[in-house]
């Protein structure tokens, strides 16, 4: 397959959770993605959203969050854009510590780093970009 690009931005709205669940639907079923490996991706986008969409931009619905997938036979590669102002990843508490397992939070960046094959963070003053990275 040659390299595909799909491209979404929805309101910083618990709604836009479904929509761009749908989305991804959609981009798994056009390039015939394997369950197995949906799976992951579902959760990890999902995840990635809800932190843009609650955390970064604080359900401001002036606020939006774009999505931009890059697919080809190998790298499915899904990088999603907040207006927030940033945080640092590594104050993340890690949800498998005794102290943190009753914790509501940070569960999200571990299942994320469990189910890509790489993470990371783009800062930038108009807000941050986290990129996802799955084999396919």
């Amino acid at each position: 397959m040659d390299q595909k690009q799909f491209f979404i931005q929805v309101q910083s709205i618990p709604d836009s959770l479904y929509t761009v669940e749908e989305f991804i639907l959609g981009i798994a079923a056009e390039l015939a993605i394997e369950e197995d490996k949906l799976y992951g991706i579902m959760l990890s986008v999902s995840e990635a959203t809800t932190n843009a969409i609650f955390h970064a931009n604080k359900k401001d619905p002036e606020k939006s969050v774009s999505i931009t997938i890059t697919a080809d036979n190998e790298l499915f590669t899904v990088a999603i854009k907040d207006q927030g102002t940033g945080f640092n990843p590594v104050s993340i508490p890690d949800p498998t510590k005794p102290e943190n397992l009753l914790k509501d939070s940070g569960r999200g960046l571990f299942l994320m780093r469990i189910y890509s094959k790489s993470l990371s963070f783009n800062p930038s003053p108009l807000g941050t970009e986290t990129v996802l990275e799955f084999d396919l």
